[in-house]
């Protein structure tokens, strides 16, 4: 009897054990344990604070001069605002991974173009916009560009691993073979990278996603994307499963506010905007002059030891000399400094288009960039950090020092060094390196910026003697 008492015992022992187990997996989730009520809308309202989960990228997130930007940024931010909550924004690597963390309670809302997918569809609730994503063929316009995937036969296409490559080659497949595929290792080039060389004409073709070729023929305006390569792939946002208030209000939210100005505004910023200032000449190198600022650039590069002429190059890059200018992502005057940098450098409300309150705010940022850049020692070279630092924000130039130093370079020296890393801050295995803390930029527009000031100033030197 005491044997059989014994192992009813054990028995007991396993059963309730066993029961612990399958409770704990059943209740993985932070806040939605066993015995704690789903978070839904009611209590977000009562916490005040939204989760929004998504991924650096030049159509999601991304930091720009300091300040977040990025489409879904701009949508999540109306969102929560609508709801009257504070944002506090996740960034996590991939769609994956934010769909693992969003059922381990780590964030609310997914905001990203997330795909719809059967497998997903028991622990999400897909809300908001559906958005009808495909991949394109990227190339130049003119006459000669391709109208029909069959003229596609013959004709080298560069793509990178992943997604565009399996399509490229189904694609070829479904043709009966032809074209002649290009496979660019990721960790030099990007989707980004091989759309910048087919509009300066180094490739002919390459393949992206719709929404990203948007983006990138607001930087070239040559491109060509109309040519559709691959099936419809809905995608939209995403929430859990037990919080169906929340999807409600998202999917009221942007079947309202679509139409709305706010809305409208953050679409055309980033996908149709020209994100590049166009150049007019200089006004009269023959009679010594550069601008109708030349004075003020004169009185106030002495106070950061500049040449004048570079900082005359540095406002024709920024605005071509138009104090009235606002550029796509919101920085306004002849320095185009973005409104938080301005405020922090003391320009007082409504002065922004004011020629000298834009160059004195402007000098005195150069003059903190220069602090924080002061360990490179030679000047010249600094002025190239300083100025990435102006066009990127510091914290990109920063990251990419970090990059150059883990990665054997001189994290002091510019071009082979520091701009390398810059240029390779488009590829998400850089960007999401432990040493980088600013995540996606992209990076080629820092790189001819730093480059095109430089080579102007040296034009102006030669012109204009003094």
């Amino acid at each position: 009897m005491k044997n059989r008492g014994n192992a009813e015992r054990a028995i007991a022992c396993w059963c309730f054990g066993w029961l612990v187990c399958l409770l704990a997996a059943c209740g993985g989730t932070r806040g939605e344990t066993m015995g704690e009520a789903p978070i839904d809308l009611p209590e977000l309202q009562e916490r005040g604070e939204l989760v929004v989960l998504t991924a650096n990228s030049s159509t999601s997130y991304f930091d720009y001069r300091g300040e977040p930007m990025g489409f879904q940024y701009e949508l999540a931010s109306q969102f929560a605002r609508s709801l009257g909550l504070k944002l506090q924004l996740k960034v996590v690597n991939n769609p994956q991974e934010m769909v693992d963390c969003l059922i381990r309670g780590e964030g609310d809302l997914i905001a990203y173009n997330l795909p719809v997918k059967n497998h997903w569809k028991d622990s999400l609730i897909y809300c908001g916009e559906e958005n009808i994503t495909h991949q394109v063929l990227v190339q130049r316009s003119g006459k000669g560009r391709v109208k029909d995937v069959t003229e596609l036969l013959g004709k080298e296409v560069h793509v990178v691993p992943g997604k565009y490559l399996e399509r490229l080659k189904n694609l070829n497949d479904e043709l009966g073979g032809g074209i002649q595929i290009c496979v660019d290792p990721e960790d030099s080039v990007s989707v980004e990278d091989l759309m910048t060389k087919v509009a300066t004409g180094d490739i002919d073709y390459t393949i992206a996603s719709n929404d990203l070729a948007r983006i990138n023929r607001t930087y070239y305006p040559q491109l060509d994307i109309q040519l559709v390569i691959s099936f419809d792939q809905r995608a939209s946002w995403a929430v859990r499963k037990t919080s169906p208030l929340l999807a409600e209000a998202a999917d009221k939210w942007h079947r309202e506010n679509i139409n709305s100005p706010e809305f409208q505004a953050s679409a055309k910023r980033y996908f149709e905007l020209n994100k590049h200032t166009l150049h007019g000449p200089i006004l009269s190198l023959k009679d010594g002059k550069i601008s109708h600022f030349d004075a003020l650039f004169r009185q106030y590069a002495k106070e950061i030891g500049w040449d004048w002429r570079l900082l005359a190059s540095l406002a024709y890059t920024e605005s071509n000399f138009d104090p009235t200018v606002v550029s796509w992502a919101g920085a306004r005057g002849l320095m185009q400094l973005m409104p938080a940098t301005s405020r922090a450098m003391g320009m007082p409300p409504g002065k922004e288009q004011d020629p000298e309150e834009s160059i004195k705010a402007a000098v005195k940022y150069i003059d903190r960039l220069q602090q924080i850049f002061s360990k490179v020692p030679d000047d010249e070279e600094r002025a190239k950090f300083v100025l990435a630092a102006y066009n990127a924000g510091v914290g990109h130039v920063t990251d990419a020092m970090a990059l150059a130093d883990k990665y054997g370079r001189n994290r002091y020296v510019w071009e082979h060094h520091v701009a390398h890393y810059i240029l390779l801050k488009s590829h998400e295995e850089y960007y999401t390196d432990p040493v980088c803390r600013s995540g996606y930029f992209r990076g080629t527009e820092t790189y001819n910026f730093v480059a095109e000031v430089i080579q102007r100033a040296a034009l102006y030197r030669e012109k204009i003697r003094h």
